[in-house]
């Protein structure tokens, strides 16, 4: 007898397995928990504790890139875009693996692009202390990744629970909060992080709560949008005459049903965020050394490479965050455009 004829579901195949919510979840979390674990606490760790931490991110990095190309094989634009972002977060958890030296060692300052200077070849060049820019360039982007999509999530955590509670229960409390979001959108962005930072210090944990103050307003008003435009479905009718609790509706409710236009955002967000935090390293206000950063290597050859032949110091940083950016704009632009289709 078939699995169907005895009534048992058959088991899915592999490719359809991986692309269930719970899943995907696992993937992320296995992803996400090693990589931020080691960023923000990995100098607490033994070496040979350091050795292993990232090992699991890696296998869990190209699965939900695999994922990520077949859903979205409809639109070759959200696949560049997924390529681009996905191959710097494969950089960041594979790269105490991956055959670089220290890099924070100085070994020849201004050696050149494609120079073999003591025994070291230096495929991009080394900057003016010496230190191997592809290392520096690889290892940079671990920092960036971390801070800006941690605290793209955390205002986004905040964000969208006062965007429900104003959207949904409306009255006094829609009144208070958009009052409040009003105040803090009247101030440019970026006067906001200077503020924040300056009264805080510099650090990544800061940084997240920067982000979080400045861009959650923004993201209330998105959810509280969507929010008035969902709450007169039918089915939020039914869930509050089977007598659900507010918060219940929602959460499981309003919150699912207006995460199309929620993800398509965050995407945007996360480039914002991301050239936030390199402008605010760049102005000393953001990530501190000697570990290397992409807006702290730009920072720090700003002056050497107004000299053409140095220029690589500038570029090569600044063309790493571009993509970055780039991808996560793509891939904005490509989910947008399915979510059109459908």
């Amino acid at each position: 007898m078939t699995a169907l004829e005895i009534g048992v579901k058959p088991a899915l195949p592999l490719h359809l397995r991986v692309r269930q919510p719970d899943c995907l979840i696992a993937l992320i979390l296995l992803t996400w928990i090693p990589l931020t674990f080691y960023v923000m606490f990995g100098f607490y760790l033994s070496d040979t504790v350091r050795n292993f931490v990232l090992l699991p991110a890696i296998p869990a990095t190209v699965a939900l890139y695999i994922v990520a190309v077949v859903s979205w094989r409809e639109s070759p634009v959200a696949v560049i875009g997924a390529t681009l972002v996905f191959f710097w977060i494969f950089v960041a958890v594979a790269a105490p693996y991956l055959p670089l030296i220290d890099p924070n060692k100085p070994i020849a300052p201004f050696a050149e692009v494609g120079a073999l200077k003591k025994d070291h070849w230096f495929l991009l060049g080394a900057d003016f202390k010496g230190r191997d820019m592809l290392s520096r360039d690889l290892w940079g982007c671990q920092r960036v990744l971390v801070w800006g999509i941690t605290a793209t999530l955390v205002a986004y955590a905040i964000g969208a629970f006062f965007g429900l509670i104003a959207g949904y229960l409306g009255g006094w409390w829609d009144q208070a909060i958009s009052l409040v979001c009003n105040i803090i959108l009247s101030f440019p962005v970026m006067v906001l992080f200077i503020l924040i930072l300056n009264y805080l210090g510099p650090s990544g944990f800061n940084i997240v709560i920067a982000v979080t103050f400045a861009s959650a307003p923004a993201i209330m008003r998105i959810v509280r949008g969507l929010t008035l435009d969902t709450k007169t479905r039918d089915y939020i009718f039914a869930a509050q005459t089977r007598g659900e609790h507010p918060l219940r509706i929602m959460i499981f409710e309003l919150l699912p049903n207006a995460r199309g236009p929620i993800i398509v955002d965050a995407c945007l967000r996360l480039g914002y965020t991301t050239v936030a935090i390199t402008t605010l390293t760049f102005l000393g206000l953001g990530l501190q050394p000697p570990d290397p950063d992409w807006g702290l290597m730009i920072k720090e050859s700003a002056k050497v490479a107004m000299v053409w032949r140095f220029s690589y110091m500038l570029l090569v940083p600044a063309l790493s965050v571009s993509s970055l950016i780039l991808g996560f704009n793509l891939l904005a632009d490509g989910l947008r455009e399915m979510s059109m289709r459908d």
